[in-house]
């Protein structure tokens, strides 16, 4: 449980880390294209996510280990769930925030836990007693809460914002199923799959998505920007995430780690006002503290009452 904790903490350091980076970040002369910012530096984190794996695996001198799994039946499960999860769930992820809005957006790919969870009972024969659903309901709804926004004008591509929002949550929770299914694998380890899940969605970001979008000077143009010290320090946060994520996934199940992971919200808060000086409403604890204490639940109800009928 802790080192799904740990994941979600990491993840909210690094969550406005990238906040801080977007505010920061120009595109002299091509303001209308703004909107590529969150796709270039999803990118180039994933890029210097990678290159610290890299650095990771080298120093513990596991890189040949990394290249057997990638031939093996899990090391490609571990493939199609980083490009799920990655490339199509990000890209799904900031597509929804350009038609609907970061509210809609939260609320819907929040859910991701929820849909990862039935599909982990499908597929992986994980189960939930009755309090641990319940534990998972809450935090959801928790997260649900600390989006919504009433009175937010839709534009007419809407329904594109909603359809990009299913695949971001779609994406996000197959990733987490897809990840569990490869490391059942004895020979793969969760450090060796998240070398492989960084490099593949790097990899599929820059031959892909940027080439299509034409948006290699851009990408260069931010790369020479003086803050980009910062994006490097970001990435190097998210992959002591994804390490405690993919750790925990490995450790006690796909949906369990969902849970902790989703309490990101709630630490961002408390991140935010060390970094952006914004104080939370009463709204806002509120719904942490829901998110937190569900999640808890979710993941060790048993434990928490013992006494629970099966």
């Amino acid at each position: 449980m802790k080192d799904g904790l740990l994941a979600g903490v990491l993840w909210a350091l690094d969550t406005v880390l990238l906040g801080l980076v977007l505010s920061r970040m120009t595109f002299p002369g091509q303001e209308q294209l703004i909107w590529m910012a969150p796709l270039i530096s999803t990118f180039l984190h994933d890029l210097f996510s990678s290159l610290w794996m890299l650095l990771y695996m080298g120093v513990r001198k596991q890189l040949s280990q990394v290249r057997r799994a990638l031939g093996t039946k899990s090391g490609r499960f571990i493939i199609l769930g980083a490009l799920l999860g990655g490339p199509i769930g990000m890209s799904g992820y900031v597509a929804a925030i350009q038609w609907i809005g970061p509210g809609y957006t939260s609320i819907i790919s929040s859910l991701f836990p929820a849909v990862g969870a039935i599909m982990s009972y499908i597929f992986l024969k994980e189960k939930l007693s009755r309090l641990q659903w319940f534990g998972l309901v809450v935090s959801v709804g928790g997260v649900i809460a600390l989006g919504y926004k009433p009175g937010g004008a839709l534009s007419s591509n809407a329904w594109m914002g909603f359809v990009a929002a299913i695949v971001c949550c779609l994406g996000w929770a197959s990733e987490a199923v897809i990840c569990a299914y490869g490391l059942r694998d004895p020979d793969i380890t969760d450090d060796q799959a998240l070398q492989i899940r960084q490099t593949t969605s790097a990899l599929f970001y820059g031959i892909v998505i940027i080439s299509l979008l034409r948006a290699w000077p851009l990408t260069i143009n931010t790369v020479r920007q003086p803050g980009i010290w910062l994006l490097v320090v970001a990435a190097l946060v998210g992959t002591m995430s994804y390490l405690f994520y993919y750790r925990a996934i490995a450790k006690i199940g796909a949906t369990k780690a969902m849970a902790l992971n989703i309490t990101y919200t709630a630490w961002s808060v408390i991140f935010a006002i060390f970094f952006l000086h914004t104080l939370p409403d009463v709204k806002t604890v509120i719904c942490g503290i829901i998110i937190v204490l569900g999640s808890l639940v979710a993941t060790a109800g048993k434990a928490l009452w013992q006494k629970e009928k099966a």
